[in-house]
């Protein structure tokens, strides 16, 4: 089976959560919400106290290209823009919103239908998730699209979507492969279509066999894309250790993200995979003289 050669434990399972769907919390009645929640320049706040701010609406821009875009999580008034202590008690700008109504930016679906319609060229689907703010759901929160912005003069060949989940208490993946596997799909295409690559591999451990499954039904119609059953072992879904597991090459010592980019692949989580389409693709729509490529069903 397809794993890393040195090193490794298996730890005790206690995956409490692995078998209760995902919940919609209600919203709260205030929020407070970081300028640097990325990796990279924090953001830069497009609003004061007292404005008021609509759902999805931009409130913090990109500081620098190694940043990300912030947008409102409720609608309401902004009666905050000073420093707070975060959850480590460093101080940190913060914007406050007190929730007020359910309003929400022009030009969001906020539908559940999938548009599978896509006219956009690679820039275009790099711009849109630019847009959207959209960052890594692996934890390290890097900017996706950093990630799939080639250096020049550089190929990438492979997209590798970290499924793995090897932790031993966290499930929120396996969750989202179980109930969202279309979406996630769909969000691999569209990130292969930016890269412009013709592979994508997907490694899931076999203790999560359910989520698997439902992959390889949402990809059966997809060229190019593979799911790959894992074996149960710590580290499996460390960066390094997946992606020789699943395309048998090394990254450089002291390689990252970005010199492991300029080498052969781009290595996403599946919280990426899922978020990428919903931004990407939702509100494209038919333009005059381009033939839209769509998405398999």
């Amino acid at each position: 089976m397809k794993t890393f050669p040195i090193g490794g434990v298996h730890p005790s399972e206690n995956k409490l959560s692995g078998a209760k769907p995902i919940e919609v919390l209600p919203l709260p009645d205030v929020v407070t919400i970081p300028l640097a929640q990325h990796i990279g320049a924090p953001a830069v706040a497009k609003v004061a106290k007292g404005d008021k701010v609509v759902t999805g609406q931009l409130i913090a821009e990109a500081g620098s290209f190694m940043s990300a875009n912030i947008h409102a999580p409720v609608s309401g008034t902004v009666t905050a823009v000073d420093m707070v202590p975060n959850g480590q008690g460093l101080r940190q700008v913060m914007i406050t919103i007190k929730r007020e109504g359910d309003d929400w930016a022009e030009g969001i679906d906020r539908s559940e239908t999938i548009v599978r319609e896509c006219t956009l060229s690679a820039q275009e689907i790099v711009a849109r998730i630019k847009d959207a703010g959209i960052v890594g759901m692996g934890g390290a929160t890097f900017p996706t699209q950093v990630k799939i912005t080639p250096p020049k003069g550089k190929t990438i060949e492979k997209l590798v979507i970290n499924g793995a989940e090897c932790e031993p208490y966290l499930t929120a993946d396996h969750r989202l492969m179980l109930e969202k596997p279309a979406e996630i799909i769909d969000g691999i295409h569209l990130m292969m279509l930016a890269l412009d690559v013709k592979e994508a591999h997907v490694g899931v451990e076999n203790n999560k066999m359910d989520a698997v499954e439902a992959l390889r039904a949402a990809a059966k119609n997809v060229e190019g894309i593979t799911i790959h059953d894992l074996p149960v072992r710590y580290p499996q879904g460390g960066e390094k250790q997946l992606v020789y597991a699943l395309t048998r090459r090394r990254s450089a010592a002291g390689c990252r993200l970005r010199g492991q980019q300029r080498r052969h692949g781009v290595c996403h989580s599946a919280g990426d995979s899922r978020g990428s389409p919903a931004r990407a693709a939702r509100n494209d729509r038919w333009r005059a003289g381009q033939q839209p490529r769509q998405l398999p069903r």
